[in-house]
């Protein structure tokens, strides 16, 4: 896929040799964790489509409802609008990789066609996602997660609804930085210890929802790079009760894991439970 192919999903500026020296050089100057905020990053022809051919919540087969997170998520392109398969194709692209490489620095990135590639993800009322920090290796494909590309598709959202995408400082004591997800707006962060994040409780009229398209990009694994599963962390606000909560909750997760790897399973083996029945 061509650069003058590309422009026909994404905006034609992301992909204008001058503006990606200006996005290189903001990316690797963020004040926090390496971050930048993309609007417009769709053409507004391809955003209107994915907006309004969005699949509706109740089609979501995954479902994320814990302590921690309550929202739905699915990878089933085939099923729905042909727009969606033109974004999966055009962000996997050799030539958008490669300029997503030139923005963040970091070489070879590529997109999988997996779970763990490009999908999509929606809240309903009373959605939200803890702060986390993502896991760092696609176990199956033994490649590691360097880089997330987040696209927002909320029309008119409104201040009071909530769900700004917050970034955090390590030690969890302040929220660095906080972006509504307005509508065809993208944020592009290194995945790593130093990127926690996540969102508050939405709080939204009938018929909306929080919407997004994600995109996780990989670089070979290599030697010397450890596994860590992802990982929950507590808003200095929660309640004490929460705060335990989850700390138990984690330090479970991972034992629990360390057993099933010595018996040679994999979480994979699971992942059919987070879909609805």
């Amino acid at each position: 896929m061509k650069r003058e192919e590309i422009q026909n999903i994404i905006n034609p500026k992301y992909i204008d040799d001058a503006k990606i020296e200006e996005l290189r050089h903001n990316f690797a100057n963020a004040p926090h964790c390496k971050h930048i905020i993309l609007d417009d990053f769709f053409t507004e022809e391809t955003a209107n489509l994915l907006f309004e051919h969005f699949p509706p919540f109740e089609s979501l087969n995954v479902i994320r409802k814990s302590l921690n997170e309550n929202k739905r998520e699915d990878y089933n392109f085939e099923e729905w609008n042909p727009i969606f398969q033109k974004v999966r194709e055009t962000l996997a692209s050799e030539e958008w990789s490669k300029i997503l490489s030139e923005i963040t620095g970091i070489d070879g990135l590529f997109t999988n066609f997996d779970s763990l590639g490009q999908g999509v993800h929606q809240g309903a009322q009373g959605s939200y996602l803890d702060v986390h920090i993502d896991v760092n290796v696609n176990v199956e494909k033994k490649i590691w997660r360097r880089v997330n590309l987040l696209i927002y598709l909320n029309r008119n959202w409104k201040p009071e609804y909530g769900g700004d995408i917050e970034l955090w400082d390590t030690a969890m004591k302040e929220c660095l930085v906080k972006y509504p997800p307005n509508m065809n707006m993208a944020m592009i962060f290194v995945t790593d210890e130093n990127s926690p994040h996540g969102y508050s409780k939405i709080n939204i009229p009938e018929g909306e929802s929080r919407k997004s398209y994600y995109a996780y990009y990989y670089t070979p694994l290599e030697e010397g790079v450890e596994y860590k599963d992802s990982k929950f962390l507590s808003r200095p606000d929660d309640s004490f009760a929460k705060k335990t909560a989850t700390s138990f909750k984690e330090f479970a997760k991972i034992k629990v894991k360390q057993v099933l790897s010595k018996l040679n399973i994999t979480s994979l083996d699971f992942q059919d439970k987070n879909k609805k029945k």
